[in-house]
């Protein structure tokens, strides 16, 4: 029998709300392929919970910016010319100059895993330089790779064009996670007035043009309803202080980041999630975020904007509502006409267990498998 071959995959996340790596690493262990999952550990990052495969975590003087990302690189690269791989597998292009760089000295294949469209971040289009920097790494290592997948047959088209490389897709579809394995939570639990309606708005990337600052402003007009946001991001504290200061904290509340089998629980609790990226840029424009197919495995509808790969799944299995327009009163408006038919709930939740049965992981993962088969 063939001795499988050992990958390091390497993301500059802290590991612990990072589902896409977990999901690979753990699919890999299980086709019994000897694994090490590399990231970081921040000053605020929670205890990794136990996993089947083996962990490392950098601890780094600087938690963001050009020093940060230069610290980590180099760490990254010195840590992989000591360790033994047959395949090194970069999660975005924050972590691709190290591993392209080890692997070219220690004759290891490269997988590339492009979690979304790097370079048309805004936190990057918003600066020009920096995202300048960005892109000519990018233009120096992308087509020099055999190997390399992304999360939707949109991003993986204009790297195709750019680049003349032969991106597959693995979509961010979850886990289906046994019924003993969610928290048996209720909305009492969580101290959920009873007599609302809830939304709930998740993510561990809820940043600038994500539409979470819409769906507050929304709140002014939904007096009994209760938006929940579940997950951390850049605009994480502005929004709430924007919440303060708009009298609005009886009718919206914040959770941390939570364990999967914790988000999972708390999202089955509502009656509905939203996913309100908005089209200001190419990354936005191409996202199919993880939250969409979250929704979907907890068995909720969705309300969602009109950005092509979200709403051709929300068209296709007919899991919900596409809104068009996020000014404040227009999306309260939606949201409560939403609920104006029973009917028409029951059908996107029941369409959203069928659609579960689908979209996940069990699904999903053989075309990873494949990808790392042909990397071999």
């Amino acid at each position: 029998m063939t001795e499988k071959p050992r990958i390091i995959s390497a993301v500059i996340s802290d590991l612990v709300t990072d589902q896409r790596v977990h999901r690979a690493a753990l699919s890999l262990h299980e086709a019994g392929y000897p694994v090490l999952l590399v990231g970081r550990q921040r000053k605020a990052s929670l205890p990794l919970d136990q996993r089947p495969y083996a962990v490392r975590r950098f601890r780094l003087w600087w938690e963001k910016g050009p020093l940060f990302y230069a610290a980590f690189n180099l760490r990254l690269f010195l840590f992989l010319l000591t360790k033994k791989a047959d395949i090194l597998l970069a999660n975005d292009l924050d972590t691709l100059p190290a591993v392209w760089l080890a692997a070219f000295i220690k004759g290891s294949k490269v997988v590339y895993d492009s979690h979304e469209l790097f370079c048309e971040v805004p936190e990057l289009t918003h600066r020009p330089r920096t995202r300048n920097i960005w892109k000519r790494i990018e233009r120096f290592l992308l087509p020099k790779l055999r190997n390399a997948y992304t999360v939707n047959e949109s991003i993986a088209s204009i790297y195709r064009k750019e680049y003349g490389v032969d991106f597959k897709v693995v979509r961010n579809v979850p886990l289906r996670l046994p019924a003993q394995a969610i928290p048996a939570l209720t909305r009492a639990d969580l101290q959920w007035p009873g007599d609302r309606r809830v939304l709930v708005f998740q993510g561990t990337g809820i940043n600038v043009d994500r539409g979470a600052e819409e769906a507050i402003r929304a709140m002014e007009f939904l007096d009994d309803f209760l938006l929940v946001f579940v997950g951390g991001g850049d605009v994480y504290e502005q929004l709430r202080l924007e919440v303060s200061s708009k009298g609005l904290s009886d009718r919206v509340i914040f959770l941390p980041r939570q364990r999967p089998e914790t988000l999972r629980a708390i999202t089955r609790l509502a009656d509905v999630g939203l996913s309100l990226d908005k089209d200001t840029n190419l990354n936005y424009r191409y996202s199919l975020p993880n939250k969409l197919f979250d929704y979907i495995q907890a068995g909720i509808p969705v309300i969602a904007t009109s950005i092509p790969e979200v709403q051709r799944i929300v068209e296709q299995y007919r899991v919900g509502g596409i809104v068009s327009d996020l000014r404040p009163e227009v999306l309260a408006g939606f949201i409560r006409d939403t609920f104006s038919d029973p009917g028409r709930i029951r059908t996107w939740k029941e369409n959203a267990q069928l659609a579960a049965d689908e979209l996940n992981w069990d699904q999903e993962k053989t075309r990873l498998l494949d990808i790392i088969e042909h990397a071999r």
